[in-house]
């Protein structure tokens, strides 16, 4: 695909700045930007907007890197430091006052606050509109100046939004924005326009609370002559009631995400469906998104935060999630939680993920299923599993053990003894499960007993039936 005129491919990019850690809004941003640029083939580029240094960290930097690879959100190239541009915007700078499409201002930030008040006073909109603005340059005085652009005083600016429609402003509201400042150092707006028209960005998708800079750069893009991109402004995240998603609502940053255990394919599945729709499909694997994206399926009112939302579409991703895939995004999560690394027992654990993963929606509720895989023997019962251990039930158990010891070792087998041993007493199946749960796991909430044993093995079992025996004083 084009940008519509046929004059170049498709060309997008996320713009985060180092000053916080990657946020939900930022994260849906450059997913909504990836699709895009995916979906028709082009390139999808990261700038890291670092001219606060005040601010920008490497530690934040790095944060906002790991929280789009734990999405599998890829970029092509290296990301870009705004910073190191900035003798490139100065430049622009210098040449729009060649132009006469900027123009230098001596006001002195005392005079501009003054001139805001009076404004104040008698009513007036505080725009500062600068003195210098037609003074000739032989008439200039030898003394620090910025470079303001020169905005249109009268009319109205249009802006084509692919997801707002037609928006326009009146000129009276657009001031003649500082450029460069009397140091020498470029302002956002400008660094901002510079870069996206140097990298040949073709779609500029972002939230709506950059909607009315989009009016302020185009001043740019007009006065260099240069065609301005698509814009695409999304509306922003709120949450549940209504108000723009913030800390009170609960976590906000990606890696809190990660954290809480959450699969990233479910993450992305339902920031995509976070303000964009196709029809009533809510589950999209990564292959649907990227064939079905696209800028007319983002809807115009902000969108609100379901954790239930998010949750079943995690756990519905955990279920198609193949095995291996599964136990590396198991492994990252306890890395980024602190835990112990898997090590011996990631074999035990693979052998639970088929009937673990159906009853789990994030990483915690699946471990909690295959807690019975991770433990090392002795297992230590909680009360439950004390109380089901009781004399009648490890009397079962007992008896049970050297049918267990002859039987071969798998499912139906298994099932065929116990159910078989059941029968003998007079006992339902489950009468003899509660106790093998106990033995097994130490709980008495675990997954089927059969599926626990076959994952387990022989040794294992029995051995963990033994170690129940001998602590119940049997």
């Amino acid at each position: 695909m084009t940008d519509g005129t046929g004059a170049s491919p498709v060309v997008t990019r996320f713009a985060p700045s180092p000053t916080g850690a990657l946020h939900i809004g930022g994260a849906r941003t450059a997913l909504f930007n990836w699709l895009f640029a995916r979906r028709h083939g082009g390139r999808f580029l990261l700038r890291i907007e670092d001219t606060d240094r005040a601010r920008s960290t490497p530690e934040n930097r790095q944060a906002i890197l790991d929280g789009l690879r734990w999405l599998g959100i890829d970029w092509d190239g290296e990301p870009v430091s705004q910073s190191a541009r900035a003798a490139r915007h100065a430049e622009v700078a210098r040449e729009m006052l060649a132009r006469g499409a900027a123009y230098k201002c001596f006001a002195t930030p005392e005079e501009i606050e003054a001139a805001r008040e009076a404004a104040r006073a008698e009513g007036r909109s505080t725009l500062f509109r600068s003195p210098w603005r037609d003074v000739p340059e032989r008439d200039h005085p030898d003394a620090p100046f910025v470079i303001r652009i020169k905005a249109p005083r009268d009319g109205a600016t249009t802006i084509r939004d692919a997801v707002q429609g037609e928006v326009t402003i009146g000129n009276d509201q657009l001031d003649d924005m500082v450029m460069l400042r009397a140091d020498g150092t470029p302002l956002y707006m400008l660094a901002v326009v510079v870069d996206d028209h140097d990298m040949g960005v073709t779609h500029v998708i972002r939230g709506d609370d950059h909607l009315t800079n989009a009016f302020r750069q185009k001043l740019i893009y007009d006065a260099m002559g240069w065609p301005m991109p698509v814009m695409a402004h999304v509306p922003l995240i709120f949450g549940p009631d209504g108000k723009k998603l913030s800390k009170r609502h609960g976590a906000t940053a990606t890696a809190d995400y990660q954290r809480m255990g959450f699969l990233a394919a479910g993450m992305r599945n339902y920031l995509l469906r976070l303000g964009w729709s196709h029809g009533d499909a809510e589950f999209l694997t990564d292959e649907e998104a990227r064939a079905l994206f696209d800028l007319e399926g983002i809807g115009r009112s902000p969108a609100r935060f379901d954790f239930k939302k998010l949750e079943s579409l995690s756990g519905q991703h955990m279920a198609r999630t193949g095995d291996e895939a599964l136990l590396a995004e198991i492994e990252a999560f306890l890395a980024a939680t602190g835990q112990p690394p898997l090590g011996p027992r990631r074999e035990r654990l693979k052998a639970a993920l088929p009937f673990c993963k159906p009853r789990a929606k994030t990483i915690p509720q699946l471990l909690e299923q295959a807690q019975f895989a991770l433990a090392d023997r002795p297992i230590v019962p909680d009360a439950a599993a004390v109380k089901a251990l009781d004399p009648v039930s490890r009397g079962i158990l007992s008896d049970l053990t050297p049918q267990l010891q002859n039987a071969s070792w798998d499912r139906g087998s298994l099932e065929s003894v116990v159910a078989a041993a059941a029968e003998q007493r007079g006992l339902g199946l489950g009468r003899l499960a509660a106790p093998l749960r106990a033995a097994l796991a130490g709980r008495t909430a675990t997954p089927s007993v059969f599926d626990m044993m076959a994952v387990l093995g022989r040794e294992e079992s029995l051995g963990r039936i033994a170690d129940a025996l001998e602590r119940t004083g049997h």
